[in-house]
């Protein structure tokens, strides 16, 4: 990442500032550092790391993932902070997230260097330790308010999103002749369906099962679908914050990171910790996430259809609806967050990038024309139906139509935090991942409904 000198956003109305820490990738416009450190010394800490890896010295362990993510990502994070205008659309976090992969795809970083960094955000667990750290303390930190009404409302643009993709994508399939019944099982189903392990694997194979051949017969368009409509996510979701930042388009278009739409008499900050984060305060932060994600891992073995994540969300939420915390935890762990988030984001979305981006199933998506349209226009109407019944019960309609909107459309939990990041909204983390968690199963609960009765053909 790199330094700012000031976390003001003079976009941002009187009195509700703009998330900081955490918001995503988003440098100041004149900096002297990159990833932290003085242009020399990160020069020199870079040539260290490149010589290792260049000699094949690098040994696959936590440090090295850290060393590596970190370099590349505030050199990037850099970069993407020194084009007018383009970088408060996203420029940061765009290039995090595409320009390692497009380097692995052309060859340019070796093969080992890409396994250590996959290894790290995948095999070690980094993803799941940042994505629980921004959940714990997202949700901890939040106003009681905030939680109690935002629940019950989130339901609704959540499974209209859902219902109105599968159909409306259904029937522009049947309109361009690539059928009502294939646009739904291969487009809108992996594009709704939370990701490649709640979504896209299991469908292959319950297709294999109706239909017939195997499940790696219907894997590249299912993975195609996905990867494409990820990336389609996090450009909306930069074109998002870069235009609420100039203009809003009509009352409750731009919440500035609010969720709900509050009456003036009752509008409330977004949450910010009342007391500077201590080195005590982040290990009471870190214990509580860690504590947190463990109950909702056994609570997951117990009953499997419920992902960790979501039980997770459950257990916190509870705490915090009941104050069972003291005031001061609440803060350690949103604390803890900001932390996690402002200094390893852009790092974490360069692992992304190297574990998860695969260029060449992005390329082969738009070799159809007709492929690459349904997917888009499964996006579009997620993100579209999600804003509009979202302002109908008196959310935000930007906030709505990124979670659930394109929380839904990305990839997962990988996907979750880079379209957060590339809005600058990334204490929404908790319902992006009930998003892609909740609506993911209900989305593979109606496909699975749906084989049974509606066959098709197999995938082009």
């Amino acid at each position: 990442m790199v330094t700012s000198k000031s976390d003001h956003d003079p976009n941002a109305p009187s009195g509700e500032p703009r998330p900081g820490p955490g918001a995503g990738p988003r440098p100041p416009r004149r900096s002297t550092t990159i990833a932290g450190l003085p242009v020399g010394y990160f020069l020199a800490a870079s040539a260290i790391v490149a010589a290792a890896a260049a000699t094949e010295r690098l040994p696959d362990l936590l440090i090295t993932g850290f060393a590596v993510t970190m370099l590349v990502g505030g050199l990037l994070t850099w970069v993407g902070g020194l084009v007018p205008v383009v970088r408060d659309f996203g420029l940061a976090t765009i290039l995090c997230l595409f320009a390692p992969a497009v380097l692995g795809f052309t060859g340019v970083v070796p093969e080992p260097l890409t396994a250590l960094i996959t290894d790290f955000v995948d095999g070690v667990g980094f993803l799941d330790f940042f994505v629980v750290a921004v959940i714990s303390g997202s949700i901890l930190g939040m106003p009681r308010t905030v939680l109690l009404k935002a629940g019950p409302r989130f339901v609704l643009p959540l499974v209209a999103c859902i219902s109105a993709t599968l159909v409306v994508t259904g029937a522009i399939g049947q309109a361009v002749g690539f059928g009502f019944r294939e646009a739904v099982f291969y487009v809108a189903g992996p594009t709704m369906g939370g990701g490649l392990g709640l979504g896209a694997i299991p469908m292959s194979e319950m297709y294999a099962s109706e239909f017939g051949g195997g499940s790696g017969d219907y894997m590249p368009t299912l993975m195609s679908a996905v990867l494409l409509a990820n990336a389609l996510c996090i450009l909306i979701a930069g074109f998002y914050n870069g235009l609420g930042k100039r203009r809003q388009l009509f009352v409750g278009f731009d919440g500035r990171g609010q969720l709900l739409r509050f009456k003036e008499n009752e509008r409330l900050p977004i949450p910010r910790a009342t007391t500077e984060g201590t080195f005590t305060a982040f290990a009471q932060g870190l214990l509580i996430a860690c504590v947190l994600f463990t109950a909702g891992s056994a609570l997951s073995g117990l009953l499997p259809v419920v992902h960790a994540y979501a039980w997770t969300i459950v257990l916190a939420a509870v705490i915090k609806i009941f104050g069972l915390l003291p005031q001061h935890l609440e803060e350690a762990s949103s604390s803890w967050s900001d932390f996690v988030a402002s200094v390893w984001l852009p790092g974490l979305l360069v692992g992304v990038s190297f574990a998860y981006v695969d260029i060449g199933e992005v390329l082969a998506a738009v070799k159809d024309p007709r492929l690459a349209l349904l997917i888009l226009s499964a996006v579009l109407l997620s993100a579209l139906t999600a804003g509009a019944v979202g302002w109908l019960v008196r959310m935000n309609f930007v906030e709505a139509s990124i979670t659930p909107g394109l929380a839904m459309a990305d990839s997962g939990g990988s996907g979750d935090v880079a379209v957060l990041s590339a809005a600058e909204r990334m204490h929404l983390m908790p319902f992006a991942q009930l998003s892609t968690r909740i609506g993911g199963m209900f989305t593979l609960l109606v496909i699975s409904l749906l084989v049974s009765v509606m066959p098709a053909a197999t995938p082009p």
